[in-house]
């Protein structure tokens, strides 16, 4: 491959992240974080803390925009994301991505934007209805920019977010044909060997595509309060856990293997004997109770969250967390600075360099 998606040592390049819209709880662990984990060994691996898009739809709450933000570095890093491996940086302070997303723009037509499913679940899950600001269909397009600033060749995401991804693919495409002379026939894997700026990067979707909320229905999120949090406490949790709602009646009552109770075993004990003796059990009401089951399970989320809590204790204070931010926002600016330079001369409108520096 093209050192287009490499750094200097080689390792294909990745970027995720987060907009601050709250605390991170096991749907983002599942989903995203745990592969990140994994991820910055072998990647050279940048996250973003989407702060900008935050405002689209809570512009005038500020305050807790910055509070959310130190709070979601705080759980990253306590999931196990090391700085010095990987780049946790502010999209508000890395302004090639600005530039990028007005140039991005004028490649899509606005009714293909507001096509993005994920676009239309957000209107209809925040209720926004008609009353939302131009900048909240601005951030489909801003997504695009804020993952092809960095030219990876991947993106974790959760199942949700794929159709996001899609739009940035087209977003490569367009650009790579149009500016860069990259044929329409050209395979996505081949548009940086063809001479286009962007790879045509790809979804790495984590084991656990979507996770269910503790009401048993609807995607966890913090919005619709079924989350667990991942800086819960152990009481929190367990309390948490026993509120998902099964339906069943006894312990001796049929109950259905594949309701989000089981889905829960699956994915957080450990134990895959375990697991199939609980479900056996449990699908011929043999004498367990979902009371017993859920503390097996909150018992299991514990033990998975505790080195966690303990981690997070090293990263209280603000400062702290800036320097993060500070360390990885430097390093972001010099990958995108570089992206927007290329894209730039390939749109004409490459006149001079710049440099950028922080104090």
């Amino acid at each position: 491959m093209s050192n287009a998606s490499h750094n200097t040592t080689g390792r294909d390049r990745i970027l995720t992240g987060d907009t601050p819209t709250g605390k991170l709880h096991l749907g983002h662990w599942v989903g995203s974080v745990r592969r990140r984990v994994e991820l910055q060994d072998s990647h050279e691996c940048y996250f973003i803390l989407a702060n900008m898009h935050a405002f689209t739809t809570r512009a005038d709450e500020p305050e807790a925009i910055r509070s959310d933000t130190l709070e979601i570095v705080r759980d990253l890093l306590c999931m196990g994301i090391e700085p010095e491996r990987a780049s946790i940086f502010l999209q508000s302070e890395v302004p090639a991505i600005a530039e990028l997303t007005f140039l991005f723009s004028m490649l899509l037509p606005f009714n293909r934007v507001m096509r993005n499913p994920t676009l239309k679940d957000e209107i209809k899950v925040k209720g926004l209805g008609e009353n939302y600001p131009f900048g909240f269909p601005l951030y489909a397009v801003g997504q695009t920019a804020d993952i092809l600033a960095f030219r990876p060749v991947a993106v974790p995401v959760g199942e949700d977010q794929v159709p996001h991804l899609e739009l940035t693919r087209e977003v490569a495409r367009r650009f790579n044909q149009k500016y860069c002379n990259v044929g329409d026939k050209v395979e996505d894997e081949d548009h940086v060997a063809e001479g286009g700026v962007f790879p045509v990067p790809v979804a790495d979707v984590g084991k656990v595509g979507r996770l269910v909320g503790i009401d048993g229905d609807n995607k966890m999120s913090k919005s619709l309060n079924n989350a667990i949090y991942i800086s819960d406490t152990a009481k929190q949790v367990q309390k948490k856990v026993n509120k998902i709602y099964t339906g069943r009646q006894s312990p001796t009552e049929k109950g259905d293997p594949g309701n989000v109770l089981m889905q829960y075993c699956e994915i957080f004990i450990p134990d895959g004997d375990r697991v199939a003796e609980l479900k056996r059990r449990y699908a011929e009401g043999d004498d367990i109770g979902d009371g017993h089951i859920k503390q097996e399970l909150g018992a299991a989320i514990n033990e998975l969250l505790e080195p966690m809590r303990e981690r997070r204790l090293r990263f209280e204070s603000d400062d702290d967390v800036i320097d993060v931010l500070k360390q990885g926002t430097v390093r972001a600016n010099t990958v995108t600075e570089e992206t927007l330079a290329m894209a730039k001369e390939a749109a004409g409108l490459g006149f001079f360099a710049r440099d950028l520096s922080f104090r």
